[in-house]
């Protein structure tokens, strides 16, 4: 296993993501919610190290 390259670029409540290959996807974060384009999928972060996720491809 080799190394990944990962950036992330944030503007305000916009984060854009980059990998080796270019362009990734993009993410939505306001408070302790947010969206991403790739998985398409609802996340809220819940206190201590849980998260709810709800993904869309599911619902």
């Amino acid at each position: 296993m080799g190394l990944m390259f990962r950036k992330r670029k944030k503007y305000g409540p916009i984060i854009l993501n980059f990998t080796e290959n270019g362009f990734s996807s993009w993410s939505v974060k306001i408070g302790r919610w947010s969206w991403n384009s790739r998985a398409k999928a609802h996340r809220v972060d819940l206190p201590g190290p849980l998260s709810w996720k709800q993904d869309k491809s599911r619902a």
